[in-house]
């Protein structure tokens, strides 16, 4: 057997009681690796095999390795162990508690300093423009010229014949859905959501006093039947769903499943809220429901998963120039208007191409991210297609998706479960975001304990009660 397939015979002298363990074991590798006790390329024992060894709990010694695999000590190699890394720096050493986070869904950091430098600059130009007028004054709701036609330029691709005075600008897509869904209905009416929906629509639906009614999704989003269905039992006020990438199962319509769901809205008469949040990430991207039911559609595109999530900007499309006159209206009473700072910002980089630039990395970033999870990760329990940096994770029985968080939580992990999404009945599933580890290293840790842990089987011992 090969020196670096040989696994060490090694066990840490512990302390109990002496602070968390997890960090006692990692600072012993650390110890043990800054001494020569334990030479690059050594193989460790396995998670089970040292919590067996120590008698603790082997969620301990998952969240021991995660530690150690972040401060770049140790490495993973699929199908063979783990291995203590050549040469780690001395930062490497020192410890630290934070989580290896995959819960917010963040667009990934790209390591591209020049690019980072040009976002700086194009924020740094404002103020050669109307930079004092950007910070002590007023806008009109909607936006300004300059700012609308920015935002028909960005939305070309999706919109080809956009006119700008039939798109607005809005504080972010939480602003536009509130002043939209404000416009739309009353308290105690009707509004249908995918069977999974996003949260930012569950708070604000609960926040106007409206009741959601799930419609059946499948692997190509909301079913034409079941919407069909619930537009005759319940008859709602309004449809809110996400086509493309949709949050958290990843599913896109296809043209076909788009134009039925169009067709449904039109024969009840439904008013659709489009919130297509990830529009700008699909190389091919499919045209949008507001195209097919122009006359039935709000269209929303924020610029927090493809650009920044700090610019709280969003594109709205109205159905037309009377919906757009009354929303600007909603706008001004709900969030006054969007930040002219951030929104002529996000104007000087769109007019520039720093915008398509960075979108550009945002995705070759994700798909290497996507390379990862699918090394680590079993295909047949995932879902995470071309363009996405979260990926949906149906879990194998007997594990919950309440069990499986609370586990990783325990080992330093953060994801979201499915009842976070849940406007009914929730599957058994968690949605992992790619994009919210500052470093692919990081994200490979996290994943690695995920993959680790749904090998496992869960134990009454995990149980809270």
């Amino acid at each position: 057997m090969a020196e670096d397939e040989e696994t060490a015979p090694w066990q840490p002298a512990i302390r109990k009681g002496g602070g968390p363990l997890y960090l006692a074991i990692a600072d012993a590798l650390a110890s043990d690796i800054q001494s020569g006790a334990l030479a690059a390329g050594t193989r460790l024992p396995t998670q089970r095999r040292l919590a067996e060894a120590l008698g603790i709990d082997f969620t301990t010694v998952t969240r021991a390795y995660t530690e150690a695999r972040r401060r770049g000590l140790i490495e993973g190699r699929v199908g063979h162990g783990t291995f203590v890394r050549a040469r780690p720096s001395p930062r490497a050493l020192s410890p630290s508690s934070s989580i290896v986070d995959m819960a917010m869904n963040l667009p990934p950091r790209f390591a591209d300093a020049r690019l980072a430098a040009r976002l700086w600059q194009g924020i740094a130009t404002l103020e050669a423009g109307d930079g004092l007028d950007l910070l002590l004054c007023y806008q009109e709701p909607g936006g300004t010229v300059q700012d609308r036609a920015a935002g028909a330029q960005w939305l070309g691709r999706r919109f080809p014949l956009l006119a700008t005075e039939r798109l607005l600008v809005s504080a972010g897509t939480q602003g536009a859905l509130l002043a939209i869904t404000s416009q739309l209905t009353v308290p105690g009416d009707v509004v249908c959501v995918e069977a999974l929906t996003y949260p930012g629509f569950r708070a604000l639906a609960s926040h106007l006093r409206l009741r959601l009614a799930p419609v059946e999704i499948d692997a190509e989003g909301l079913v034409p039947e079941a919407f069909a269905a619930a537009c005759r039992r319940e008859r709602p006020k309004a449809l809110y769903c996400t086509p493309t990438l949709h949050n958290p199962t990843t599913a896109t319509m296809s043209l076909a499943r788009r134009t039925a769901i169009a067709a449904v809205a039109r024969e009840h008469g439904v008013p659709i809220i489009e919130d297509d949040a990830y529009a700008m990430l699909p190389a091919a991207p499919l045209p949008p429901l507001a195209t097919l039911a122009p006359e039935l559609t709000y269209y929303v595109a924020g610029l927090a998963k493809c650009l920044s999530p700090a610019l709280r900007v969003a594109y709205v499309v109205p159905p037309d120039a009377s919906a757009a006159a009354r929303l600007a209206g909603a706008i001004r009473a709900t969030t006054t208007m969007a930040s002219p700072l951030t929104v002529a910002t996000a104007t000087r980089w769109i007019e520039d191409g720093t915008a398509d630039a960075v979108t550009a990395a945002i995705r070759a970033e994700a798909a290497a991210r996507r390379a990862i999870l699918r090394a680590l990760l079993p295909d047949g329990v995932l879902s995470a297609p071309v363009d996405a940096f979260h990926a949906w994770l149906a879990l194998p029985p007997p594990w919950t998706s309440a069990m499986f968080v609370a586990r990783l939580r325990s080992a330093g992990i953060g994801v979201v479960g499915a009842d976070q999404f849940a406007a009914g009945t929730a599957p058994e599933a968690v949605r992992l975001s790619l994009g919210a580890a500052r470093t692919r290293d990081e994200l490979s840790a996290g994943l690695a304990v995920v993959a680790d842990l749904l090998a496992e089987r869960p134990r009454l011992s995990a149980l809270v009660v």
